[in-house]
């Protein structure tokens, strides 16, 4: 498996320093937000962002394996709204392609509760993939659509829906249990019911419920605001997410690809350590778990 870190957990960090931090903590890779005004990003008004961050990787020994985008656009029934955010998928994957990253993150769109015309959103979602997805064949990247709140991929089954109506390889799904779990969606056994063939990337981080009765509400697609919370982030290992599990169950299904540590500082600090720690004590708990996994089979 490469254990890779998100830049989400770099928010005090230029890129550069990300990627020597990412070194530090023993990391395999790195993934990187493509976003302006985030200082350990590729940005996407800036077209030497993205040379500048193939060189930073390449001096670091740090290869940049995953970038993700904002973009939420790609299901507006607005067409130049529509056409921007395909085109903004456009840039991230040239940016990709330029730092020889093999995937991307998709937000399937955005999407609240009480939102009407699913229909038509969701028609406008699987062609924008559609026609970015023969794009990013050619660009030998992958379009990871993830399980998160506030898209039209909230649960596991939407997400798998959505994936096999696209039907191509260039679109798989972004595996977040994390995601699934304090949305009181899918367990992990249901979500690899659903999804479990189609995953081409994931996402490990952790978390404990403050009060896990209390209904999931998000009014943002990026993060959950401090107000409407009922968990709390927490070091990989050391929260709810049964990782061991999940990690066996991925390896018995013959994933051996990213696993990308999405250390949500940038949210979430109060609830977390300096990243430097975070990250190297999330990675010993992951190649704890594989080491486990890998001496008993």
């Amino acid at each position: 498996m490469i254990i890779a870190g998100s830049t989400l957990g770099t928010p005090d960090r230029d890129l550069e320093e990300a990627l020597g931090l990412f070194k530090t903590a023993g990391l395999d890779a790195a993934e990187v937000i493509y976003q302006d005004d985030y200082p350990a990003a590729i940005r996407p008004s800036d077209k030497k962002s993205a040379q500048q961050a193939a060189m930073f990787a390449d001096a670091e020994g740090v290869p940049i394996v995953s970038l993700s985008p904002y973009t939420t656009a790609i299901n507006s029934v607005d067409v130049t709204s529509w056409q921007k955010g395909i085109d903004e998928f456009r840039g991230c994957l040239d940016a990709a392609h330029y730092v020889g990253a093999t995937r991307v993150r998709v937000y399937a769109g955005a999407w609240q509760p009480g939102d009407t015309n699913h229909a038509a959103h969701w028609d406008q979602l699987r062609t924008a993939l559609s026609i970015l997805a023969q794009e990013a064949e050619h660009a030998n990247v992958m379009l990871c659509v993830e399980n998160h709140f506030g898209t039209m991929t909230q649960t596991a089954a939407d997400t798998a829906r959505l994936v096999n109506e696209v039907n191509s390889l260039a679109v798989r799904v972004l595996y977040d249990q994390a995601n699934l779990t304090f949305t009181h969606d899918e367990n992990w056994q249901e979500a690899f019911a659903v999804q479990g063939d189609l995953i081409g990337h994931v996402h490990v981080k952790d978390l404990v419920f403050k009060d896990p009765n209390a209904p999931f509400r998000a009014s943002d697609t990026a993060r959950v605001k401090a107000e409407e919370r009922a968990v709390s982030s927490r070091v990989v290992g050391t929260g709810v997410v049964p990782w061991p599990d999940i990690i066996e169950e991925l390896v018995r299904r013959g994933y051996d690809d990213v696993l990308t540590l999405e250390y949500e500082y940038r949210w979430h600090p109060q609830d977390l350590p300096d990243p430097a720690v975070g990250f190297k004590d999330s990675a010993l708990a992951i190649r704890s778990i594989l080491s486990k996994i890998v001496s008993t089979r």
